[in-house]
């Protein structure tokens, strides 16, 4: 099973010095992942230090450099409680906003990515939440891959190419199958202990970068493969939530 790294909450304030360790270990080993870029950063919680003035020539230079660019939703406001068509969330800057507001935060976000020379089709959904609103919003301002769902292949979906995540980062270590998915960081929130983890992943796995996923043949989802996705978010989310209560305790 081939591995890729997505990385999430990019924003001119974020934690830099805890994003630059993650890069230096990407550099050691020649991968370029998925940055998520936050247009117009409101969320507080991604706020981490004060803006770099060079935030987007340094965005283009990692492009340039093999990065793939998504953008990660508009604001990174959450706006609505509803969980989407991947429900491994319960909150959501998209899902269940009349599609006009989708339309309007899309569209303006990509005039922002624009004007700072950043251009990609990519869409990364913040806590995974998107509805078929999101898709259509999408589409009309030009974006035809997303990096989200569950597999090990891209998908298409309603017009959209799927990149998937993967389910469980052990179920993938441990998979012989053929096939690829990402393993989804936000550099922010990591540990000591997560970044030796993150070392030691590329001796045990096969690493790739990014674009790998760009070279693996697209799959036509249908409709028994969206109920089987949906089911397994779902699980996944309850999963989670009852570690986290029980952690709690």
């Amino acid at each position: 099973m081939h591995i890729t790294i997505r990385i999430d909450d990019i924003t001119p304030d974020m934690d830099f010095e805890k994003f630059y360790r993650f890069k230096a270990i990407l550099d050691k080993h020649g991968i370029k992942p998925l940055i998520g870029v936050v247009p117009d950063n409101k969320d507080k919680k991604l706020q981490k230090s004060e803006p770099r003035e060079d935030f987007w020539e340094y965005i283009r230079s990692l492009q340039q450099e093999g990065w793939v660019v998504a953008m990660h939703g508009y604001n990174h406001v959450y706006n609505t409680r509803e969980a989407g068509m991947f429900p491994i969330s319960d909150k959501s800057e998209f899902a269940g906003v009349a599609y006009p507001r989708q339309d309007e935060m899309i569209r303006e976000g990509k005039r922002i990515l624009k004007s700072h020379g950043i251009i990609t089709d990519f869409f990364m959904a913040p806590s995974h939440s998107y509805d078929k609103n999101t898709l259509r919003a999408l589409k009309v301002n030009g974006f035809y891959r997303i990096t989200d769902g569950f597999g090990i292949s891209p998908y298409k979906m309603d017009d959209i190419t799927f990149y998937p995540i993967s389910v469980s980062r052990a179920r993938t270590l441990s998979s012989k199958e053929e096939g690829i998915v990402s393993f989804v960081y936000h550099t922010a929130t990591m540990s000591g202990r997560d970044f030796e983890y993150f070392e030691k992943l590329f001796d045990r796995a096969e690493v790739v970068s990014y674009d790998e996923f760009l070279h693996y043949d697209i799959k036509i989802r249908g409709l028994r493969e969206e109920v089987q996705e949906f089911m397994t978010a779902k699980a996944k989310f309850y999963a989670v939530r009852l570690k986290r209560n029980l952690s709690k305790k």
